[in-house]
């Protein structure tokens, strides 16, 4: 994969949800593409559609209307369990809520969804430690989610989601249960995942702040899309930071 080069493409989204008598429009046809090396942000007020689109671009939603070619794929044409390998084989997801397992500690975490690739045993071991020595948590590799704030829990997530080297990776509001320090933390290692691993990234915010470590800002109101733009760096913009093990990029 190269920078630049388109990694999701979506056409015609439409997707209404059924209330009492009455149907809820939510996406109203959006035509959307992310490329790789890249942040896309996709911003907007609660309600405006941003987590329905993650939804149907990732393939966890299927829209009544439209499609979704991803890697050259079309999702939504996959039968059986293919959709469910390519999102495995292909795809981070880093959440607000974190979506952690209690009993486990910050190495299992990681551990668990290479196993599920099919990485052998020591090898999975040996990137999970790194993925999350490369997020800062190091030394933090045997704490369970009890014992790590907030910002280290979300750490947790983006490190399991990094492991895999995915080429898409799909983060909704991943700052929103953090404070205004942890919140920068966590956007620049998404930040890291498109400069320094080549990943599409595309991330659901109603965080005005997280502009600025985005290289395109997509405005969503009422399901669809009224602003797209790109963004050019300040000379106060953020840096991005640099991976501890260079070598991990790609593993």
């Amino acid at each position: 994969m190269k920078s630049g080069q388109s990694a999701i493409v979506a056409q015609g989204l439409y997707k209404r949800f059924k209330t009492g008598r009455s149907h809820i429009e939510v996406l109203k046809r959006v035509d959307f593409d992310a490329a790789h090396g890249e942040v896309t942000m996709v911003m907007g007020p609660s309600g405006s559609g941003k987590s329905t689109l993650v939804a149907a671009l990732s393939g966890l939603l299927k829209p009544d209307e439209g499609s979704v070619t991803s890697l050259g794929e079309d999702i939504w044409s996959m039968r059986g369990g293919r959709a469910d390998r390519f999102r495995l084989d292909h795809c981070g997801f880093i959440f607000q809520g974190f979506n952690l397992f209690s009993a486990l500690t910050a190495l299992q975490q990681v551990e668990i969804i290479l196993k599920y690739q099919g990485v052998a045993k020591r090898e999975a071991r040996e990137r999970a430690a790194a993925a999350l020595d490369e997020v800062g948590l190091g030394a933090r590799l045997n704490q369970r989610p009890a014992e790590l704030s907030g910002g280290e829990k979300q750490r947790v997530a983006i490190a399991r989601a990094l492991a895999k080297a995915p080429q898409l990776l799909f983060a909704d509001e991943p700052t929103s249960a953090l404070d205004g320090e942890n919140g920068q933390v966590v956007i620049r290692l998404i930040q890291r995942a498109a400069k320094a691993h080549g990943a599409a990234v595309i991330c659901v915010t109603h965080d005005p702040r997280l502009e600025a470590f985005a290289d395109r800002v997509i405005h969503l109101e009422d399901g669809r899309i009224l602003d797209d733009r790109r963004t050019a760096p300040s000379p106060g913009a953020p840096e991005v930071l640099r991976p501890r093990h260079p070598e991990f990029i790609g593993a």
